[in-house]
């Protein structure tokens, strides 16, 4: 199988990819979703740490000096995806942002490795819909040291339209000036899980298939 076909089928294995109707951020009903946070065990992270590394390299090889993650799901995100690049021969830092200001002590926004402006930094997340939350990011990263975010890498592309009728990883990539690639898109998800069986289950078959069309029909731009 191929690293993106590997990586489907990890996301299905670890319940983090499911179908069926449920109401997102945006306020649409998807008939599927992503949830990183169901990498809940030592080996689970780590596979998720790997596949995100292989993507870091593939797509910005060593240009950069550290991993963010934003709070909470990038936490174990950027810290793994570290290790992984570690193993891989290329050392890096790591940071994530605080949740709420301490008042004591450290008081700085951020957790891990020192900001500067020269500091080259690879933003992991799980998805993009909006980009709310990676915007508010960069406004905390501005106030740390003010860091480059010289990339974007999250788990899936949706392939659904923004606040226009592109698609929405575009239209952010494009505002914030700052490229954005995804592990696997939901094109190669569908073409992938079609009438296959995993684990002697069909896990995407005729009917829900039917029901993404008919979603993508009205929010995607495949």
């Amino acid at each position: 199988m191929t690293d993106k076909e590997l990586f489907i089928r990890f996301l299905i294995e670890c319940n983090a990819l499911t179908f069926g109707d449920v109401q997102l951020k945006s306020g649409r009903i998807a008939p599927y979703f992503i949830n990183t946070g169901m990498f809940d065990t030592g080996q689970k992270i780590t596979r998720l740490g790997d596949h995100y590394a292989k993507a870091v390299h593939r797509y910005f090889n060593t240009g950069f000096d550290g991993i963010y993650g934003p709070a909470y799901k990038g936490i174990p995100l950027c810290v793994s995806t570290a290790m992984a690049l570690s193993g891989m021969g290329h050392d890096t830092g790591y940071v994530f942002n605080r949740k709420e200001a301490k008042t004591y002590a450290d008081k700085s926004s951020t957790v891990g490795m020192a900001l500067t402006s020269g500091t080259r930094l690879i933003l992991v997340d799980d998805v993009i819909t909006s980009g709310k939350a990676i915007r508010e990011s960069l406004d905390i990263l501005k106030t740390s040291g003010n860091p480059q975010i010289n990339g974007i890498v999250i788990s899936v592309d949706r392939q659904e339209k923004g606040t226009t009728d592109r698609n929405a990883l575009a239209e952010v990539a494009d505002t914030l000036g700052i490229p954005i690639h995804a592990i696997v898109t939901l094109a190669d998800i569908t073409a992938f899980l079609h009438n296959k069986e995993i684990n002697g289950k069909v896990i995407l078959d005729d009917a829900m298939m039917k029901k993404i069309d008919t979603y993508l029909a009205r929010y995607g731009t495949m």
